[in-house]
């Protein structure tokens, strides 16, 4: 059934037609010149930079893996092999080589700028040399290099047109070649909105207010120097009066401009002269309180509001700091959903298709839950060992000993595929090898020795071979 209604007026066409879009009412931020405040303000504010780097460092530090649940073994390791990501559930198996190849966290950190802008396109590039469709690379398409934007009746993205390369003619990507990340889209609205949008304001004022700061730290924060000079000589006319002044004062500016703080510094001055370093009467405006409030704000504008506790003369709770941090991780995850969503649609299913059709099952590609992960201690692995839900095994042993610095296990190390060997202590063995080697904890340690039944029941639970330890492998 076709559409009656409408999401885009095709009867405005160009800049206008996208401002309209937009609803953006501020001259400055109606695109493309909000591109320009935008990159301004991410480059020259270093509270805007850190709740940038706030938002983005952890959707990239989170694990990004493929989910084949449901999905053909070889198409699931296909799309990880395209993208370079992990089998979720399966060990990673790393490249020969990563030049040339799709680096995932390249694009994410591109994908990532439509937070920035509001918009970041791509252009996808397919390698079809060895029979198959392999991803060569999605191509940025910097927000600077779009001319306009084509949208359908009905909202739909049609294509991007980007200008010409030394004023050539218009490049236009079709919507079956792109892949588009919009922040916050309404409607046919393909610009999007950054996320600085709400805090261009604060970042504005803020901008203001230190340059003023900067200007009244240099015009009183060390006085201006002033000279008074003498009288002219009693009994002098009006012209050799007026002739002395004159001299007293040009000699008096010198002075002035001329006054430098330092080793050998001085001023010499005649009888009845004066100078000074004349300061400000009155108190100087306190801006440090503003910037502060307007930084806070810039943070609140991502619910990064921990970023503004601590300080000197700042208030607030550890618990409210986790309340703060709360809110602001379920942001990141949703970031990163939407981010999923759309290398889901636009990048795994069209590399599926391409390849098997459209009636094949497409694998997933998944972000792993940010804020969510808990520290891994000794106490719950061995919590873990005793309920059952982990088991000792070498893949287990080689993730512990890599986690906390301890060496690799060698050659020598490795336990005999034979558990019959004759090389293996018996438990009379083993118990007499407790008993010396507690014997030397106690001496070297002044520790209660344990006994032989303690002893083996500790190697039966460890199973630790310790003939030969001395006191410090026994502790």
């Amino acid at each position: 059934m076709k559409e009656i209604g409408y999401q885009a007026d095709g009867g405005l066409l160009g800049w206008g037609r996208l401002t309209a879009e937009t609803h953006e009412m501020n001259p400055d931020l109606q695109w493309p010149q909000s591109i320009d405040v935008f990159d301004r303000m991410r480059r020259e504010d270093t509270q805007v930079k850190s709740v940038l780097r706030a938002v983005k460092l952890p959707i990239m530090r989170t694990e990004w893996v493929v989910d084949g649940a449901g999905c053909r073994p070889e198409v699931t390791k296909y799309v990880a092999d395209n993208l370079g990501l992990p089998v979720k559930g399966e060990p990673f198996e790393a490249p020969l080589r990563l030049k040339g190849r799709f680096s995932f966290k390249e694009f994410l950190r591109l994908a990532l700028l439509e937070l920035d802008f509001g918009h970041s396109f791509f252009e996808q590039v397919y390698d079809q040399s060895d029979g198959s469709t392999r991803l060569a690379k999605l191509a940025w398409r910097p927000p600077r290099t779009i001319a306009d934007v084509e949208v359908a009746p009905d909202g739909g993205l049609v294509a991007i047109k980007q200008r010409g390369i030394s004023g050539g003619s218009v490049v236009t990507i079709p919507v079956d070649r792109l892949v588009a990340f919009v922040n916050e889209r309404e409607g046919a609205n393909w610009l999007g909105e950054s996320i600085l949008r709400s805090a261009y304001k604060m970042w504005l004022l803020k901008d203001r207010l230190l340059r003023v700061q900067a200007l009244t730290a240099e015009r009183n924060g060390l006085g201006i120097p002033t000279f008074t000079s003498a009288p002219p000589p009693e009994g002098s006319t009006y012209e050799e009066a007026e002739e002395w002044m004159k001299r007293e004062i040009d000699r008096g500016l010198e002075i002035a401009k001329a006054a430098r703080a330092g080793e050998s510094a001085g001023v010499s001055l005649a009888a009845d002269s004066k100078f000074a370093l004349t300061g400000v009467t009155g108190r100087l405006p306190d801006t440090d309180k503003p910037i502060r409030y307007y930084d806070e704000q810039i943070a609140g504008a991502v619910l990064a509001n921990f970023l503004s506790l601590g300080g000197d003369n700042a208030t607030g709770s550890y618990a409210l700091g986790a309340t703060f941090v709360n809110f602001f991780t379920d942001s990141l995850n949703a970031t990163a959903q939407h981010i999923a969503e759309v290398v889901q649609s636009h990048v795994v299913e069209d590399l599926v298709d391409l390849n098997w059709g459209s009636s094949e099952p497409s694998p997933r590609v998944v972000p792993a839950v940010i804020g969510e992960t808990q520290t891994l201690t000794a106490e719950a692995v061995r919590a873990l060992i005793d309920c059952g839900a982990l088991t000792t095994d070498p893949a287990l042993e080689e993730y512990l000993r890599a986690k906390y610095g301890m060496p690799v296990k060698g050659a020598a190390d490795a336990p005999d595929d034979d558990p019959s060997s004759s090389d293996l202590p018996t438990d009379a063995e083993l118990a007499r090898n407790a008993a010396e080697v507690a014997q030397k904890v106690y001496l070297a340690t002044d520790k209660k020795p344990l006994t032989q039944a303690v002893a083996r029941e500790i190697i039966r639970r460890t199973g630790a071979d310790i003939t030969g330890s001395g006191p410090e492998e026994a502790t």
